[in-house]
């Protein structure tokens, strides 16, 4: 391969880009996602209520194909 005419490696600017070994805020941003920060802790209450609408509204579905059927058919008036 030909060395880059600007002389910049992506490889080498990936490589420096990681995070530091000893990284002194490491133990103040562990609280971040531990306890009640998890991943899903946080999108737990995204859709408060989605769980009972969907039941509520199954149980409407069901109810209407049973009971709300009307009947089309050739009957009374032709």
């Amino acid at each position: 391969p030909r060395p880059s005419v600007t002389g910049f490696d992506p490889k080498k600017f990936a490589a420096a880009g990681g995070h530091p070994k000893n990284d002194p805020w490491a133990r103040a941003e562990a609280w971040r996602y531990t306890g009640p920060f998890t991943r899903f802790n946080r999108f737990k209450g995204a859709f408060p209520g989605l769980g009972i609408a969907t039941v509520a509204f199954a149980g409407y579905l069901v109810f209407e194909q049973i009971f709300l059927q009307e009947e089309h058919g050739h009957g009374e008036g032709h």
